[in-house]
């Protein structure tokens, strides 16, 4: 058995597998938002204590644990940097070599949405295709490619699709940069946006739906509330999320000429099938060949695909 977590901005799956990728014990828990990276890490190690209990193990029995992970990830050396959604992560951290010491067992490392795609391609939506890009809309929104067939990961950080400029000169994202595609798009910056205009006087149900949910972030259960309800800020912001992502996917795949997109993450997933089409409509008018369009999919594997790819790190 093999273990596997993701970690997100919001929240830490873990689960174990066996030789065939069936889930045989999980966990899951918030991520800290507070703090370092020491307790994300002591995080992460109960967490997947917590699925190894599940699956009538212990974490030295398994043969490895991986790591899905945001951030610079140097799979070689352990290391993770530049983490802006987790919380004063921005030097490089021996994430591997910590995690292993309290785990008992080896760790390997890799991006979270590069191996969430990965898993797409060979266990999900992203089967029949030999091209594809992974788009996994969350706290973040980060990519994964896969070209003719193989993982790309380019000098290491390739995918960071949530960082293409969709705006010259425009709003501040998270990573520090400016007109970034997540800025508009990702959770994390939505949120700072609705608090700001809130406080400024303007009307939104999203922090009452917060706080009858028991929520202390506007997780993709409270927008997708929103939405429902037709709030007027959520709205306008989902509707700006939407166009900030077909700039960019379309300017991807008239780059790379991508069979597939899978829509993941955890606005990808709320949102599901509706959010697939509405890519599909919205970004064809940016699409060059425009007659030969890729196909959207809703990632199958749901909130496990990044878990499960994060797995096969240390198996087949």
């Amino acid at each position: 058995m093999r273990g596997g977590i993701d970690l997100g901005g919001t929240k830490i799956q873990a689960i174990v597998v066996d030789d065939d990728h069936a889930i045989v014990g999980e966990a899951r828990r918030p991520t800290p938002a507070t703090g370092g990276p020491d307790d994300v890490i002591a995080a992460l190690a109960e967490a997947q204590r917590e699925a190894a209990a599940a699956a009538g193990t212990t974490t030295e029995a398994l043969a490895g644990v991986g790591l899905g992970s945001p951030g610079d990830v140097d799979a070689g050396a352990g290391t993770i940097a530049q983490a802006g959604n987790l919380p004063n992560w921005r030097d490089p951290v021996p994430v591997g070599e910590r995690l292993g010491a309290l785990l008992g067992t080896r760790v390997a490392i890799g991006n979270d949405v590069s191996v969430a795609t990965k898993a797409e391609y060979e266990l999900g939506a992203g089967r029949p295709y030999r091209s594809l890009l992974g788009v996994f809309w969350g706290t973040g929104v980060g990519g994964g490619l896969i070209l003719d067939g193989r993982e790309w990961l380019g000098r290491g950080a390739a995918g960071e699709i949530g960082h293409m400029v969709v705006k010259e000169g425009g709003a501040k994202c998270p990573c520090g940069r400016h007109g970034c595609m997540e800025a508009y798009a990702g959770r994390k910056a939505m949120e700072l946006t609705a608090r700001a205009r809130h406080e400024k006087g303007e009307p939104t149900k999203l922090f009452k739906i917060m706080e009858e949910k028991g929520r202390d972030r506007l997780t993709s259960a409270v927008w997708a509330k929103a939405i429902e309800h037709e709030d007027t800020l959520a709205v306008h912001l989902i509707d700006r999320a939407y166009r900030a992502i077909t700039t960019a996917v379309a300017s991807a795949v008239n780059l790379l000429d991508l069979e597939a997109i899978v829509l993941g993450g955890g606005l990808g997933v709320r949102f599901g099938e509706a959010a697939a089409q509405r890519l599909a409509a919205e970004m064809r008018p940016h699409l060059f060949n425009d007659d030969r369009p890729p196909a959207v999919k809703v990632a199958e594997l749901g909130d496990y695909g990044g878990a499960l790819g994060a797995a096969m790190l240390v198996g087949p």
